[in-house]
């Protein structure tokens, strides 16, 4: 077991190098299928050869490798960021992040309802408690729903149900379900992202209910609808993340 907070991306070098090689391709490999630059294995940070445990995720990366114009730049390159994560940092963190996204499921956003205004409050109940119950169905999973922001402590038996499925993943899948619980704010949204119970826009949407209200009220500036698209392609980034490794 480790203190150390879980991960979130592993960095690239931050010298921005130079691209050198013609193609971008996968080749089978003992531990799976290995992304190749022109017949070489490129190596994560920690120096481990970039290998995937599926070929589809292994083409996921090499697709970004073969994006790459001239520099390697990693805000564009996210599967290969999040492959070097799962690589060198979950095998010393499971522990860390299993526990983190039991927090999240502490104080879970599809819990919390709004106590205002009705067209919220009825909004949140109607998008919200199918979900809650698929988690208490498909997961064994019961957590309760609190109305406005005081915090309503959840059961120690469902949190440890959650770090329990946490920790039932391996390390590329726990990877990719600790990136989409903190973005989505919610266990239970992450949980059915990774098992394709719900498509990625969707959980994203669910996920910013409150936002879209307040856009709605008060409209939305440029910077933060970028932020909002930006968020959203990491969701839809996690979603075929999820679908490559099945």
């Amino acid at each position: 077991m480790t203190d150390r907070a879980p991960p979130r991306f592993t960095e690239f070098a931050p010298d921005k190098p130079r691209r050198f090689w013609t193609v971008a391709d996968v080749a089978p490999h003992a531990r799976g299928f290995a992304v190749t630059l022109d017949g070489r294995t490129p190596k994560s940070p920690a120096k481990a050869d970039l290998v995937l445990p599926t070929e589809a995720l292994a083409r996921l990366c090499a697709d970004e490798w073969n994006a790459v114009a001239e520099l390697i730049e990693p805000a564009t390159m996210p599967a290969t960021r999040l492959a070097f994560t799962a690589i060198d940092r979950i095998p010393q963190a499971r522990e860390a992040t299993a526990d983190e996204i039991a927090a999240y499921a502490g104080s879970d956003a599809l819990c919390y309802l709004a106590d205002s205004p009705s067209s919220l409050v009825e909004r949140q109940a109607r998008a919200w408690s199918p979900w809650r119950d698929w988690a208490a169905r498909e997961l064994g999973v019961a957590l309760e729903p609190a109305e406005g922001i005081v915090h309503r402590p959840q059961s120690p038996e469902a949190l440890a149900r959650v770090r329990d499925l946490a920790l039932q993943l391996d390390d590329f899948v726990l990877a990719g379900l600790g990136m989409a619980t903190p973005l989505l704010g919610s266990a239970i949204l992450a949980l059915a992202l990774q098992r394709g119970a719900l498509p990625a826009d969707t959980a994203f949407d669910l996920s910013r209910l409150d936002e879209a209200h307040q856009e709605s009220q008060w409209g939305v500036d440029a910077e933060a609808a970028a932020r909002t698209a930006a968020r959203r392609d990491e969701a839809r980034l996690l979603e075929r993340w999820f679908t490559a490794l099945r």
